[in-house]
Formats: structure tokens, C-alpha cells, sequence
């Protein structure tokens, strides 16, 4: 069966999203190698029906990093035997681009997001246009892909012309006893610019149940500031990272999560986050942006509280409508745990093996 190779500029240990598309692939019979990035505290790794390989960089973040990273993941790719390599997102799509070519085999891209128009890449004209010039020269190139919703792969063929599959990333269902619900509220994922802690911190003031946040990512040192700022340390706590298993268990015990999002920026408007379908499979309400693809499967399932604004007011009015109305929260629980049985991995992994089986066999 074909040898497959997967990049990622990530910690393998928390990819939950890379984690369930190479176990899928692997029980598929195609032999997969994912392949990041070691960080100073990364954990050993876990097993998986995969192989799975981290790329030590003495840089780590910026310029410098990515360039590093990507001669890295080059070399190492380059004496590695493949039928078949995936870059996920842009970050590692030159290194992709070039051994394909070098060793003559298929790429395939996985565009998880606009990735050039994330608010921290479209406010900074320099890096936007550093990555959109990658972008533009290799996109064209990657015949073959697939991203999580219909707006990204609608958009992607209009600025490449590719052709690209839906395949979303959607939480496995398993079948599990209700957790007694603790009190806290949850924000789960990248803790990264654009995802609204502006304004979701400051609304911890008026919300009397206290926040997780569990996650890194490149807006920690302003969410941390914005917690002081706002004397809110004994309200709002800094989890930092757990691993899948881990995190379900939080997850489900949750009092409801946030699926939050800037709308300045393309890439978080026409977003499908994980987390919108890890609270729905955890069978707990979560309060989302009203924005098209979650308007669209709410419309279908209505498991969530959506919002048309990410403002603090707003925050705090959804918060205390679910608090005061314990049949809206108890429903809507209700909803997620049908919706569950439709919107799940096993569903959706599907197409996913039918896509590598059109290109591999």
C-alpha cells in the first residue's frame, strides 16, 4: 500500500485534527508518517496506528523559524522513500512542493483555513504579502486537496482554479455516560489573535462562573495582560494544553463553550472550527458566532446559541439567557447529542479514504 507523509509546523501530541486523519488513513491499509515539530516541552509522544517523527529548531517563532523549519523538514523528507505527500496549511507546502517534483509523486494540499487572511497574517502588510507570494506560486501546483467547508474550497478555486474536496473536521462519536456538569465555562483550541479574548475576558466581570482556557498559542502574553488588566486571575485560568483523552474528559463537564471569532478577517469569517463540533460531540451548549457555515448547520441541528457580535455585552446576555432558563440549556443539550449521531469522524472519514483511494488506489 502507498507510503504517505504529512507536514505540520506543530507538537504532534495535541493535533487532534492530524491525529484522527492518520489513524483513519492507516486503518485504510496506507503506510502514514506524520511528521512536526519538537518543542523544548514536548511530551513523549503517543502511540498511534502511525509513525510519527518531530524535527528539532533552534528557532522558534518567526522568519527565522519557518526558514529553518522548512530546510529542516526538506532534508529529512528528501531521503525518506514516499508515494505521496500532504502539506498541511502553507506554512510547509514549499518543502511538499519541491520533493514531489524531485521524487515524481502525487501532492495533495490541505487548506485547513485561508491561512494568508488570519487576522495575525492580514494585519501585518509584510507578512501578508510574504505569504500570499507562497501562496500564489505554489497553490497552482496542488491539483489535488481538500479543505473543511464549501466557502474556503469556493474561494480557493477562484483565485487557483483547483478543485477542492469538503471534508470537515468533525470529532468522532463515542458512546459514553453523561459527566455531571462542573462550573466553569470553556475556550478550548489555539489561544491565537482574532479569537476574541478582547472582549471575552473583560465579560468574565459580569459573568459569576469562571473560565478555562485551554490552550497556547501566539496571543497568550496579551491574554494573560488582558486577565491582569482586568484583576480577573481568580476568575479566568490559563490551562495551558492536555492531551485529546484529557481534554474530552474536560470538555464534557463543562457548563457550556465558546466558539468565538473576529470578523475582520476572511479566514475567521468563513471558519469551521474544531472546537464548534468538540462541544457538540461532548454533548454541552456552546455560544457561536453567527457567521455562514455555523448559521448553516445550526439552522439544521440547533445545538448552540449563536451571537451576531462578538462584544462583551453580547457575551455576557448569552451566558446569563442559558443560566436563567435551564429548558433552553437542558434542549439544546438535547440537540447536540442527536446531532452527534450524524455529525461525526465516523461519518465524515468517508470521504476522506474515497479521496486518497481516487489518487492511490
Amino acid at each position: 500500500m502507498a507510503k504517505l507523509y504529512f507536514t505540520v509546523t506543530n507538537d504532534l501530541s495535541f493535533d487532534q485534527r492530524m491525529i484522527r486523519i492518520c489513524t483513519t488513513l492507516a486503518h485504510a491499509g496506507y503506510e502514514v508518517t506524520l511528521t512536526g515539530r519538537k518543542m523544548p516541552g514536548s511530551l513523549p509522544l503517543q502511540t498511534h496506528p502511525f509513525r510519527q517523527k518531530r524535527l528539532f529548531c533552534f528557532f522558534k517563532k518567526g522568519k527565522a523559524f519557518y526558514a529553518e523549519y522548512n530546510i529542516r523538514l526538506f532534508l529529512y523528507l528528501l531521503f525518506r522513500k514516499m508515494d505521496g505527500i500532504c502539506a498541511i496549511d502553507l506554512d510547509t507546502i514549499i518543502p511538499c512542493l519541491y520533493i514531489s517534483k524531485i521524487k515524481r509523486i502525487n501532492r495533495i494540499y490541505d487548506a485547513h483555513e485561508l491561512f494568508c487572511e488570519m487576522k495575525e497574517i492580514v494585519s501585518r502588510p509584510s507578512v501578508y504579502a510574504a505569504w500570499k507570494k507562497i501562496e500564489k506560486k505554489c497553490v497552482p501546483h496542488f491539483p489535488n486537496g481538500y479543505t473543511v467547508n464549501k466557502p474556503i474550497a469556493d474561494a480557493l478555486h477562484k483565485l487557483y482554479g483547483v478543485q477542492y474536496e469538503v471534508i470537515r473536521n468533525i470529532a468522532r462519536h463515542e458512546k459514553s455516560e453523561e459527566e455531571k456538569t462542573e462550573n466553569y465555562l470553556l475556550y478550548q483550541g489555539a489561544v491565537n489573535e482574532g479569537r476574541a479574548f478582547e472582549t471575552l475576558i473583560p465579560a468574565m466581570k459580569k459573568i459569576d462562573i469562571p473560565l478555562w482556557i485551554v490552550g497556547t498559542g501566539n496571543f497568550m502574553d496579551q491574554a494573560k495582560a488582558l486577565v491582569a488588566e482586568h484583576r480577573l486571575e481568580n476568575k479566568v485560568f490559563f490551562k495551558g494544553n492536555y492531551l485529546p483523552n484529557e481534554l474530552k474528559k474536560i470538555t464534557k463537564k463543562a457548563y457550556l463553550g465558546f466558539t468565538l471569532f473576529d470578523k475582520d478577517a476572511e479566514s475567521n469569517y468563513y471558519s469551521l472550527a474544531n472546537r464548534f463540533f468538540d462541544y457538540m460531540q461532548a454533548g454541552i451548549p456552546q455560544i457561536c458566532v453567527n457567521y455562514p457555515v455555523y448559521a448553516e448547520l445550526n439552522n439544521l441541528y440547533d445545538f448552540a446559541v449563536m451571537i451576531d457580535n462578538v462584544d462583551t455585552d453580547t457575551i455576557v446576555q448569552a451566558v446569563n439567557m442559558l443560566k436563567e432558563d435551564p429548558h433552553l440549556r437542558a434542549r439544546l443539550q438535547q440537540h447536540a447529542r442527536e446531532a452527534a449521531l450524524t455529525l461525526n469522524w465516523q461519518n465524515e472519514q468517508l470521504k476522506l479514504v474515497a479521496f486518497y483511494r481516487r489518487i492511490f488506489g
